[in-house]
């Protein structure tokens, strides 16, 4: 164990790349073979996980993933391949950092912790992206199939390669790294219980994905109100003819932001990054590039959404001029919303100008 990870004794210095990961690397260029050696073994293979750095060990296992994910949807001519594990795959990665510091007599409390959010945000998710039907088969993002026939199948050959089968995979794996230093850091201080700041992290995580289950929630019960009302042409109690005629939802949570639940989502990995932050006493450190990238990938994901959207429903401009995409438009009468009465408002003060 001794030789798994470095013996910090300076908060800081856990998130020192020269001294926390780089020593490191030449596990990452060896690991392969030592994994066809042992196996056949469990022993071998117990004894391989152990002494391997779990930093190392993580990052291995999520290029490994990266081809499977290419194979897989080449054949199947289906690129949601790392969607269907993108709910599963950061839990994997916070359970091993536990299981491992477990084995290796290290204080483990905070892990524990985080793989108790990070449960959650799993079932969370998984139960969301189940009941829309994502695990059916043949079921895509509609969005691969948007790009797909916008560009060469060559171009998207290249495009499966690099980003949807690797650097996905690898990003899932760089949201997690800063439980990496949770366990450095519990190493350091010997700290095997949470600190009055631990208790508020992990509670925030908690309220936070709780906020993504009520947006999901809202959601699906639109979605369910719009499709009921396609078949029987009768409004619900919760939702106006009106409501359901404009196609997206703009009450609730999506009242005050277009997307709430991505909102919340971020927010869950940036806030992983600050309890990394402040359980090694730094402002930021290198594990920022996953939650980096993670706010990357949903902003340039979203406004691709939105194009969508756009080009779908006649008053998501209107939308998007009154609503923030993640955060409250802030006036300086407070924050604003969508309101249906002064949305009815401006039309008809619209439609008599126009008389």
């Amino acid at each position: 164990m001794a030789a798994a990870v470095p013996l910090i004794r300076s908060l800081p210095d856990c998130t020192d790349f020269s001294k926390v990961v780089q020593p490191y690397l030449p596990q990452l260029y060896a690991l392969p073979q030592q994994f066809l050696h042992s196996a056949t073994n469990l022993d071998d293979l117990k004894q391989l996980y152990v002494s391997t750095n779990p930093l190392i060990f993580a990052f291995a296992f999520s290029l490994a993933l990266a081809p499977i994910f290419l194979v897989l949807s080449e054949i199947n001519k289906n690129y949601s391949q790392v969607d269907r594990c993108w709910s599963i795959l950061p839990t994997i990665y916070n359970i091993h950092y536990d299981v491992w510091a477990h084995m290796n007599g290290l204080p483990a409390y905070r892990l524990d912790n985080v793989v108790a959010f990070s449960t959650l945000w799993s079932l969370r998710l998984t139960f969301n992206y189940w009941r829309k039907g994502g695990y059916k088969i043949g079921v895509e993002d509609y969005r691969w199939e948007i790009i797909r026939g916008k560009v060469h199948p060559a171009l998207f050959f290249i495009f499966n390669v690099t980003f949807i089968a690797t650097i996905q995979s690898v990003l899932l794996f760089t949201i997690t790294t800063p439980t990496y230093l949770l366990l450095l850091a519990s190493r350091a201080t010997a700290t095997n219980t949470l600190t009055p700041s631990d208790t508020v992290f992990v509670r925030t995580l908690m309220s936070l994905i709780l906020l993504t289950f009520f947006a999901d929630q809202q959601q699906w019960d639109y979605q369910n109100a719009k499709a009921s009302y396609r078949q029987t042409a009768r409004p619900t109690q919760r939702f106006s003819a009106a409501q359901l005629e404009r196609g997206f939802v703009t009450s609730g949570l999506w009242r005050w932001s277009r997307h709430p639940n991505f909102a919340a989502e971020q927010a869950i990995w940036v806030g992983l990054y600050q309890w990394g932050c402040w359980a090694t006493e730094t402002y930021w450190n290198w594990t920022g590039v996953g939650a980096l990238g993670y706010l990357i990938l949903f902003q340039g994901s979203t406004w691709f959404t939105e194009i969508v959207s756009k080009g779908k429903y006649e008053e998501y401009a209107e939308y998007q001029r009154r609503v923030g995409r993640f955060l409250p438009k802030v006036a300086l009468t407070g924050f604003e919303g969508w309101d249906e009465d002064e949305v009815k408002e401006e039309r008809k003060g619209k439609g008599k100008k126009k008389e």
